[in-house]
């Protein structure tokens, strides 16, 4: 007699679905990396564009990117440096809704 038990496929069932729930595990996961490093690259451009449009006369202050953006603000910051002549600049991107923060930094003379 050719053919299978039921046994033999009962196993072979079993071993698929763990192989097919592993897979979707991994892509599921790997989806939310895809996700949050295209947020935390958006949020670097943006603020290298805001950096960009300052030039080389940097400024303290804070808005937001409105209105192509209401829900994503920036502040720049003018901190002292730790060598003599500079300060650092910086610009914080952030997103409202979750919190998400980019900080980009460069130093320009005083």
């Amino acid at each position: 007699m050719k053919g299978f038990t039921l046994l033999e496929v009962m196993v072979a069932l079993a071993i698929m679905a763990a192989v097919v729930l592993t897979l979707l595990g991994s892509v599921n996961y790997h989806l939310g990396i895809i996700a949050n490093e295209r947020d935390s690259t958006a949020l670097t451009l943006l603020a290298r564009n805001h950096m960009d449009e300052l030039g080389d006369t940097p400024t303290k202050g804070e808005g937001t990117f409105a209105p192509s953006h209401p829900e994503i603000s920036w502040k720049d910051e003018l901190l002292p440096a730790d060598q003599p002549g500079l300060q650092k600049f910086v610009v914080r991107v952030k997103r409202g809704s979750d919190g998400r923060e980019v900080a980009l930094e460069r130093y320009v003379a005083k």
